[in-house]
């Protein structure tokens, strides 16, 4: 018997047995578990990491025809509710449907910013609309300031609404324009006083702000304007030459409407500020006050400002309310036609918007609506 050693036996081809040894786990396997660890830390950063943004969506929306109690999202009836709009001593008519009037929220604020992930989800949807928390919230003005703005607007668009309304409607009633601050080193400090009331300018009756903007745009700036007001009961005249500021004539007054109404309408909505909701105000008003419905008893909604001569003017977060307003089953929109460029190629299907300049204008809408006339004969924001 031939007896072969290691290396005979190696070379002689007999095979050799060697214990078996653990698979090298695969390159690309151990890069894919790092890519998921690190993955998994991102998130969770970005789940914790608060970003320098805000989120805006759709907020509660509120029916100007029912009561003080949101549509959308739904949530249970409070047992205080109140009308949102009340006027005692007055003949009202029935109405039905809705008169919708949309909000905004706002998810964040400079104490409490949402985190990276919200923002992120926030930027693929349509809509929601991220924006800095600078933009949203000053830092030369605190949130409670901000507040604080936001509530006066609010009573002041009710104001403007009920004036709207009434004017509409025929009704007589003093209102005024009132000098409510006077700018330091404009034209105005020399001859205007806080507590006038201007009637004309150059002879020509302005009974709003918008009328006053437009007369002394037409006077023209560095051009003396003769003012009619009136001072501590007496009328007088004083002269005033405007001066150009951002493309505008502008006095260098702050300007508001002094009003003595003829009849008590009451407005009832609490926790919501701005003067975006003042076209729906006015309507709401409208309809209570006249036979019949505006709205031939459908879910209407809307937003836009509103002056005492009836000016609907833009707003922001209109995109959120569009959605707001479809989310609570709105089919028809106002919009000011001011906004058209936020809302071209922003609409939610379902819903069909209108774009209106005057209350005139959503009344002609609500009246076709109800008659179920030439809806395409109406003006509407361009789809492209």
């Amino acid at each position: 018997m031939t007896l072969f050693s290691a290396d005979d036996s190696e070379s002689a081809g007999t095979p050799q047995w060697q214990p078996s040894a653990r698979p090298r786990m695969r390159r690309s396997v151990i890069v894919g578990w790092v890519l998921l660890a690190v993955a998994i830390v991102a998130v969770l950063l970005l789940s914790v990491s608060p970003a320098p943004y805000v989120i805006e969506q759709p907020g509660p929306v509120f029916n100007t025809l029912g009561y003080d109690q949101q549509v959308w999202p739904s949530e249970p009836a409070s047992t205080d509710k109140k009308l949102l709009i009340t006027i005692p001593d007055t003949k009202t008519y029935p109405t039905a449907g809705s008169l919708d009037l949309l909000t905004v929220g706002v998810q964040g604020n400079p104490n409490q910013l949402p985190n990276w992930l919200d923002v992120v989800e926030a930027w693929f949807q349509p809509s929601m609309a991220v924006i800095p928390v600078a933009v949203a919230f000053p830092p030369s003005v605190s949130v409670n300031e901000q507040n604080q703005q936001n509530e006066q607007l609010m009573v002041d668009s009710q104001q403007d609404a009920i004036a709207a309304a009434l004017n509409q409607l025929g009704y007589t009633f003093p209102q005024a324009i009132a000098v409510k601050q006077i700018i330091s080193g404009t034209p105005a400090a020399a001859s205007l006083k806080a507590g006038d009331e201007i009637h004309t300018v150059n002879g020509t009756a302005v009974p709003g702000v918008q009328s006053l903007r437009d007369a002394l745009t037409k006077n023209g700036a560095g051009k003396p304007a003769t003012l009619g007001i009136t001072r501590g009961g007496t009328a007088q005249t004083v002269t005033v030459s405007p001066e150009e500021s951002g493309g505008a004539v502008i006095l260098g007054i702050g300007a508001g409407m002094d009003y003595t109404f003829p009849i008590n309408v009451k407005i009832q909505l609490n926790n919501v500020g701005g003067p975006s909701a003042g076209q729906m105000f006015a309507l709401g008003i409208i309809d209570k006050l006249t036979p019949g419905e505006l709205n031939n008893g459908q879910r209407v909604a809307g937003t836009g400002t509103i002056d005492n001569e009836g000016n609907v003017g833009a707003i922001g977060g209109i995109r959120q309310k569009m959605f707001g307003a479809r989310a609570a089953g709105a089919q028809w929109f106002l919009a000011p036609a001011s906004n058209c460029d936020e809302v071209t190629g922003h609409i939610p299907s379902g819903i069909r918007v209108f774009a209106v300049k005057t209350l005139k204008d959503s009344l002609t809408v609500l009246k076709t609506i109800s008659e179920k006339g030439d809806l395409a004969a109406l003006p509407t924001c361009p789809t492209s």
